[in-house]
């Protein structure tokens, strides 16, 4: 039988870490991801039973919510994705459709994309750099979906000052790492 060995979306065997002045840009691939749309007339019921298994309420439009070990950020009309770290939450989706029912659809996100986290006061000169979503005005606690280069992401600001994630396809991970690389060269 074969050893397998579990490799990020960039191909490592360990998550890409590049720091630069100001700024650090981590590729994070320690979170499960589950995505959840309420099915036709069962909006309440589905926020209801969403609150009792996560302990939270869900977020409303381009907000989040967190209380751990879920960070939950609102994707559309009724449609949320729900993040936990995998090592304690692997089947997320598996957890969340027991609770929910037969009140929202479920997808499996986890291997469909990538996350890449900016910490640090230079954020925001490398997000005006690639996208069109103003992240200086974007309070704490907020999301949107928004173009980076040419790739359809979500850029959450965290409830921590000086903290972005974007999430992007992970077919195109190295595409969108490339581009965040660059665009730190060319600001700091």
């Amino acid at each position: 039988m074969s050893d397998l060995i579990p490799l990020t979306a960039l191909g490592g065997t360990s998550p890409r870490v590049d720091t630069f002045q100001g700024l650090e840009i981590s590729e994070c691939p320690e979170w499960a991801l589950a995505s959840i749309a309420a099915r036709s007339g069962r909006a309440t019921d589905m926020a209801s039973a969403a609150q009792a298994f996560l302990g939270v309420a869900l977020p409303d439009v381009a907000r989040t919510a967190e209380k751990a070990p879920f960070s939950v950020f609102w994707m559309g009309p009724e449609q949320w994705m729900i993040e936990a770290p995998h090592d304690s939450h692997e089947d997320l989706a598996t957890q969340i459709k027991a609770a929910l029912g037969d009140t929202a659809s479920v997808t499996e996100q986890t291997d469909g994309w990538v996350r890449f986290d900016l910490t640090g006061e230079r954020c925001h000169d490398v997000l005006e750099r690639l996208c069109n979503a103003d992240s200086r005005s974007m309070p704490p606690g907020s999301a949107t979906r928004t173009q980076l280069e040419h790739l359809g992401c979500f850029l959450i600001r965290r409830p921590q000052d000086s903290h972005f994630s974007v999430l992007g396809p992970r077919s195109s991970a190295g595409s969108l790492h490339h581009a965040l690389e660059t665009a730190a060269k060319s600001a700091i």
